[in-house]
């Protein structure tokens, strides 16, 4: 399956559109190492933007777009 060619101005609005809704983020750490977690997207900045962990509150995660554009940070939005 080929993926979709999407810049990195189509990710930006797409996570803008999701600020403040519950997510789940599945990570790609490399070598089998697979981080999945649930969150609320708090900020989002022109490079990077924030998420907000469900469980520890006071956790803060940090991604740039462009892990978004490389398959290592995949989103989903939870049905409500």
């Amino acid at each position: 399956m080929r993926k979709s060619i999407t810049t990195l101005d189509d990710i930006k609005r797409a996570v803008l559109s999701l600020k403040g809704e519950q997510v789940e983020l599945y990570i790609n750490r490399g070598r089998r190492k697979v981080l999945k977690f649930e969150g609320t997207i708090d900020n989002v900045y022109t490079s990077v933007f924030t998420v907000k962990d469900k469980i520890a509150s006071s956790l803060t995660h940090t991604y740039s777009y462009s892990d978004i554009l490389c398959g290592e940070v995949k989103i989903t939005k939870l049905a409500e």
